[in-house]
């Protein structure tokens, strides 16, 4: 699949940002209280989540711009304590945080020479990538979290750039995984009615095989649905899809 320009891609996460902010404005002290969709999590450890994200993916920009090594997080440790200590605040000290944090990482990217694009970093599960990928992993992050505040906001709200790129990309990684760790879809085919995208897992003829649009797909693919749109043939339950967003390949 065709990467979109890492430039169009730092010009998608500001509005996502925003309609963020937006969907947080709604929420009163009580609300950000409040179970997310992410289990053990409240609304407001999303909300942290998505700013502390920002500065680690930060720090991945600033080791490609400098040559000096920064990890994503210090450690897991340290990223679970700073949730837990953020999660608690009010409406607003949340939504200047996740606006100040988006507007820093922002700056870094416009900022950044044309020759440290291609510099190796890590991810906090220890793949590497270009620092290019940050951006699309930054996007990742604010249209699944945003999805994740259960306020109203979901893959029916995506943009269509995210959902292009995000389908493909997440069709593309998918066959690239082991069989182990395709989990329950192992042996399925999986087809956009849409776009005609498909990712093979080890399908045979006469196997499985589901089928939607690219929308529907990526909300059950990312766990942000619960398949709501996507068919299955033979008829029967949809299977669980592994974790997500998958290690990316093909760089």
């Amino acid at each position: 699949m065709a990467w979109p320009a890492w430039r169009e891609v730092i010009d998608e996460l500001g509005p996502g940002v925003e309609r963020i902010v937006g969907t947080l404005s709604k929420l009163g002290d009580r609300d950000l209280r409040a179970p997310s969709a992410l289990p053990g999590w409240s609304r407001g450890h999303v909300a942290t989540h998505i700013a502390r994200n920002a500065d680690s993916l930060w720090n991945l920009l600033e080791w490609a711009r400098t040559g000096v090594e920064i990890p994503q997080y210090p450690s897991l440790d340290a990223r679970n304590a700073d949730l837990e200590a953020g999660a608690g605040r009010g409406r607003d000290e949340l939504i200047e945080d996740v606006r100040a944090t988006q507007a820093r990482f922002t700056e870094q990217a416009r900022a950044m020479p044309e020759d440290a694009w291609n510099v190796p970093v890590k991810a906090m599960q220890g793949w590497p990538h270009p620092a290019w990928y940050v951006l699309y992993r930054r996007w990742h992050e604010v249209e699944a979290h945003h999805v994740d505040l259960a306020a109203g906001y979901g893959p029916a709200d995506w943009p269509e750039p995210y959902v292009r790129w995000a389908l493909g990309r997440t069709l593309t990684d998918m066959t690239a995984l082991s069989e182990k760790l395709r989990g329950e879809l192992a042996g399925l085919r999986i087809t956009a009615t849409d776009s005609g995208e498909s990712a093979d897992l080890g399908w045979a003829p006469g196997g499985p095989e589901a089928s939607g649009s690219g929308r529907a797909l990526l909300g059950w693919l990312s766990g942000r649905s619960d398949g709501a749109g996507v068919s299955l043939r033979p008829d029967g339950p949809l299977p669980v899809p592994p974790p997500w967003p998958h290690e990316t390949t093909g760089f």
